[in-house]
């Protein structure tokens, strides 16, 4: 049996999260997968030539989402390996946790059968790997604060 080649792919994307009535969501996308299968995932994509980490996250999730967003803070990396066209892929995928700043769902790319807000509790179900329900597990955590201090504000307050 002929050994698979090896390869290694990075890739950066977001956890966007809104707060609706003090409740926080966040940004899921569907794709469908053979037959009846679909895969339920976090925006996330591979960088142009030159771009940071941080520029590939914000241009993929604005891409598969349909959302402007901005970067509140960077988030865990998640590692995974699978294997395509007779190559074992070790994939780092960097995210970043994201606030949403304009733009619209329905403007989403071709990437994405379907993209939604959903809660926390539902991605725990509604996710299909098992690596992404553990980080937004995390960013759960992130979340539980309340909504994000905007842009250059800071994340502590005054004291009374």
């Amino acid at each position: 049996m002929a050994r698979l080649r090896e390869g290694t792919a990075t890739s950066a994307g977001g956890i966007v999260i809104r707060f609706s009535e003090g409740v926080p969501q966040l940004v899921v996308g569907c794709r469908k997968r053979d037959r009846d299968g679909v895969t339920w995932t976090l925006p996330k994509g591979t960088p142009n030539p030159g771009e940071t980490t941080e520029e590939t996250a914000l241009r993929e999730v604005t891409e598969e989402t349909g959302l402007l967003v901005r970067i509140v803070r960077p988030l865990d990396s998640i590692a995974y390996t699978f294997v395509q066209s007779r190559t074992r892929i070790h994939k780092t995928v960097h995210y970043f946790l994201m606030a949403p700043v304009g733009g619209d769902l329905a403007r989403h790319d071709h990437e994405f059968d379907e993209v939604r807000w959903v809660g926390f509790d539902d991605a725990a179900a509604l996710l299909t790997f098992q690596t992404e329900r553990a980080l937004v597990a995390r960013a759960a955590t992130a979340a539980a604060g309340g909504p994000f201090p905007a842009a250059g504000q800071s994340q502590e307050t005054p004291d009374a």
